[in-house]
Order: structure tokens, then C-alpha cells, then sequence
């Protein structure tokens, strides 16, 4: 399999995984007005997904910048970031986003955007302080990609859509303890249990499958991110050795929430980062080890 069928296999999987999410917001729905005996809020659930999704396409951008404290600059503010950028741009076809600065001491970046007409690259200032200039084309380069890929739309509407199911089971627990119209009105017994037991595992399941799917989306998005990005570059070195930089770069990102650190090219919260399978499923990201790895065998 090669890039671009590797590429069009993991668009196909993160869409699949959407419907995914969809089905969990719907079923969540059925259980809570199936035991409130109240249809409606099925439909609710259905209407506020939509809702929060067309939330998430304008607004993405703005709330991931907002919460990151990222500051915009111009040209003149960094005339060599802003070449680096304009030449990738060129090569990728794509405009040119709108750019900003995080004032840390960390090595880090992400983009954000509805579309790469209306996107942007934060960019930290350790990023700009440590990293070469090969190392920052190839973090660059791997962040357009996730604007020509349309990543971060779709990380964020994920993102949007696991707490609509966060919400939505924690009703569901709720009603499963007290009780609804049809439990209460019921003579059957050991029906009102099932129910009961039904709504329980739905709740407490949901929104751990919600956010196994949001992570194993930001992982899969961050090897096509770093293949994409070198195919730009043509230089895989560059994004190994930054890599290799942000790996041993202890500095923290405060601004950084869990609610935004699966945008960043690599986990915010350095010193947390623990191993073994199970854990490693809740990973924001894929082991740097590995996409270096991967990086270096790569034959451009």
C-alpha cells in the first residue's frame, strides 16, 4: 500500500468512525426517551448533534486559538516564518493561512480552520526559538497538510460530538437510577430491571468507545499528517530531527486543555505520557519513537 492509498483508506476509516458517533449520539437518545416513554428526545438528540456540529464548522478556529492563548502576528513580526510558510503554501496549493504565535518555551504547533480558506497555524515560540530551519519547514509542512487533508475540521467536530455523548450519558445514568415513566408504571418487575441494566451499560460504555474513537482519529491523522508533510518538504530529516527536539523538550504548554491537545503535532503535556497497551489507547498521539522510525525509512 502506498501514500495515497494509505491516504484515501484512513479518510474513509475517520468517516466511518463519525458514524460512529452519530449511532452513539442516536442510541443514547433512544435509551432516555425509551425509558422516560418520551420519543422526543430521540428526535432532541438527533437535532442537537446537527446543531453542535454546524457549531463546531464555523467556530472551530476561533475556540482552539482562544483556549491555546495564541496571538495573531503579521510579516513584519516574523519575516522568516512567514516565508516558510508562504514557499509550502506555493508548493502545497493551498492559500495562505492566518498565522499565530503561543508564548511558551515548548516546542509545539497545530492548525485550526473550517477549510484552508479559512485556516490557521499557531506555532510556539520555543518552536521558533530551538527548531532549525529544515525542522520548522518540515512541522510547517506537516500542519498545511492537516489543513489540506481537512483534519482539524473533523477532529474538531469529533471532539464537539463526544461531549454531546458525555452529556447525554451522564442523563442516561441519571434516569436509570431514578427512573422513568414506563419503570414506574410497569408491573413487570424484572422488565424495569433489564431497562435499568440496559441504560446503565449505555451510559458507562458511551463515552468510553466516544473517546477511544476521538484518539485513534488523532492518532491515524498524525502519520498521514507526517507523510503528507514530508511529500512537501521532500525532506523526511526535517521532521525527524524536530521531532527528535519536541521528544526531549521538558518545557510545559500551561495553556494546553484536554479538550485541545490532540491538535498539537505532539502531546502538550510532556512528563505524563505513560506506556504499556491499555494506556496507550487513551494516547492523544501515536509514540514519537514510531513516527520517527517511520520518517527515517521513508524514500522520497
Amino acid at each position: 500500500m502506498n501514500l495515497y492509498t494509505q491516504k484515501d483508506a484512513n479518510i474513509r476509516r475517520t468517516w466511518l468512525l463519525m458514524t460512529v458517533f452519530l449511532v452513539l449520539v442516536i442510541a443514547l437518545g433512544w435509551v432516555i426517551g425509551y425509558i422516560l416513554q418520551s420519543p422526543s428526545i430521540l428526535y432532541f438528540a438527533v437535532i442537537l448533534a446537527v446543531a453542535m456540529n454546524l457549531v463546531a464548522y464555523w467556530n472551530s478556529d476561533k475556540i482552539a486559538l482562544a483556549m491555546s492563548g495564541a496571538r495573531p502576528i503579521g510579516h513584519n513580526d516574523n519575516q522568516n516564518l512567514y516565508h516558510i510558510i508562504e514557499n509550502l503554501c506555493i508548493t502545497a496549493g493551498l492559500p495562505m493561512p492566518k498565522v499565530y504565535v503561543i508564548g511558551s518555551p515548548q516546542i509545539n504547533a497545530f492548525a485550526t480552520g473550517r477549510d484552508p480558506k479559512h485556516a490557521a497555524i499557531a506555532v510556539t515560540e520555543g518552536a521558533l526559538a530551538k527548531l532549525n530551519k529544515n525542522e520548522l519547514e518540515g512541522v510547517i509542512a506537516h500542519e498545511l497538510s492537516h489543513i489540506g487533508n481537512r483534519d482539524i475540521l473533523v477532529s474538531t467536530v469529533i471532539v464537539v460530538l463526544a461531549g454531546i455523548i458525555a452529556i447525554m450519558a451522564d442523563w442516561a445514568l441519571r434516569v436509570s437510577f431514578f427512573g422513568g415513566g414506563r419503570s414506574r408504571d410497569s408491573d413487570n418487575n424484572s422488565g424495569g430491571a433489564l431497562i435499568l441494566i440496559i441504560g446503565l451499560v449505555v451510559a458507562v460504555l458511551a463515552p468510553l468507545a466516544s473517546t477511544l474513537i476521538r484518539l485513534a482519529v488523532s492518532r491515524k491523522r498524525e502519520y498521514l499528517a507526517d507523510a503528507s508533510g514530508v511529500l512537501l518538504t521532500r525532506y523526511p530529516e526535517g521532521l525527524a530531527g524536530a521531532l527528535e527536539k519536541i521528544r526531549d523538550d521538558d518545557n510545559q504548554l500551561r495553556t494546553a486543555t484536554n479538550a485541545t491537545a490532540h491538535l498539537f503535532i505532539s502531546s502538550p503535556f510532556k512528563g505524563k505520557q505513560k506506556t504499556g497497551w491499555l494506556v496507550s489507547l487513551f494516547n492523544t498521539h501515536p509514540p514519537i519513537e514510531e513516527r520517527i522510525r517511520i520518517l527515517r525509512g521513508m524514500r522520497i
